[in-house]
């Protein structure tokens, strides 16, 4: 996952903004909710549907990868009658409306993602799923998977929702990581590497993070979209790498924070 800058969650993004961040809502809903008791409960404006997928890149894992930044991910489905089409529930239509907002016409896998509203209230569960080229399954339930961001009130609060750029943030990394193993975890999953990585100083023996810069946007969801989640080997454990878009001003003293290395020498951070 990637995320804030700091050694702990909630040091990276700071105090919330006095507005709503996050697209077409504002005030606590822009962070997102927590998933419904019963975790499939689904409703009008759940389920959105996702076009314009590369059928040999695109599989549930995926996709599951990016869209958690946003809402909690319940099920994804990739139809077989419609090559490169998936539909996706969330736990609420707030989250499915922020994807959109944040995600639609995005680049992924080579091509520009079109999202889309589903008059389908909830996704069926998919018995005997088709297998996708990569030998994936078709249909995945996320229902109760850990990687979901806003399970409960707590973790919510704690989402900061940003757009794609060419920065992300990673976090929950070994204490003593370097950048010579975050290349080997994009050079296992065969994407392009970051061109640029800074590691904040340590405040604990837990975990580390920081900051990634990409050439370009597209080389920064893929990158997020292929490795968010990967595990990294730790003495006695493995640690996964949590990857997300940082909570920094959008503008400071004129600096944009499209440029790390701006970023980094302005200080540009909550």
């Amino acid at each position: 996952m990637m995320k804030g800058v700091s050694g702990g969650r909630e040091s990276l993004i700071g105090a919330p903004p006095s507005q709503g961040r996050g697209g077409p809502t504002g005030g606590a809903s822009a962070y997102g909710q927590a998933l419904p008791p019963n975790g499939l409960q689904g409703g009008t404006g759940c389920v959105m549907m996702a076009y314009s997928l590369d059928p040999n890149k695109a599989n549930p894992d995926r996709l599951f990868n990016l869209f958690c930044l946003y809402g909690n991910v319940i099920r994804i489905k990739f139809l077989k009658t419609k090559e490169g089409c998936a539909m996706i529930q969330m736990g609420d239509s707030i989250s499915v409306e922020r994807c959109i907002h944040h995600l639609k016409n995005a680049p992924l896998f080579g091509s520009t993602l079109q999202l889309g509203f589903s008059k389908q209230t909830f996704l069926s569960e998919v018995a005997q799923p088709y297998t996708l080229p990569d030998n994936s399954p078709s249909f995945k339930d996320y229902s109760g998977n850990k990687n979901n961001r806003f399970m409960n009130p707590n973790m919510a609060s704690k989402n900061r929702i940003q757009g794609p750029a060419k920065i992300l943030h990673f976090f929950n990394t070994p204490p003593d990581v370097t950048e010579e193993l975050l290349f080997t975890a994009f050079d296992e999953k065969q994407v392009k590497k970051p061109n640029l990585i800074k590691l904040f100083p340590k405040k604990g023996e837990r975990s580390s993070s920081g900051l990634m810069e990409f050439d370009e946007v597209s080389d920064a969801i893929n990158a997020l979209v292929y490795c968010n989640h990967t595990p990294i080997k730790n003495p006695g454990k493995y640690c996964w790498l949590g990857i997300l878009y940082p909570y920094i001003y959008k503008n400071w003293k004129g600096c944009r924070t499209n440029n790390l290395s701006s970023i980094l020498r302005n200080k540009i951070f909550i």
